[in-house]
């Protein structure tokens, strides 16, 4: 593979015209929220995803501590029903303090 054929995976791949590929909602959307290890720190993450998508699945979150257990990433997916439900969920999120990315 040469230096023309990869890409950076953190930006987004655009199309012609150099425009972002819209989001058809809605949609299942796929987040990582990253905070400091705690043992509640899921649920808190869960209680303000709820808020967000009544028909969000607990059950169904995956719980990923880093490498020496400082941090875990919660992931987990919802069912997105426009930008503006899942601006209002990362601005929640982050409001916590507990949060310290969501991707």
């Amino acid at each position: 593979m040469n230096d023309n054929t990869l890409r950076d995976l953190r930006k987004p791949r655009r199309l012609a015209g150099g425009r972002l590929p819209k989001i058809t909602f809605p949609c299942d959307y796929p987040i990582k929220v990253v905070g400091d290890a705690a043992e509640d720190f899921a649920a808190s993450v869960c209680q303000v995803v709820i808020r967000h998508d009544p028909a969000f699945d607990a059950r169904a979150i995956e719980v990923v501590p880093s490498r020496h257990g400082r941090f875990q990433s919660v992931r987990l997916s919802i069912r997105a029903t426009g930008e503006s439900q899942l601006k209002a969920l990362f601005v929640e999120l982050k409001a916590t303090g507990r949060v310290h990315m969501v991707i």
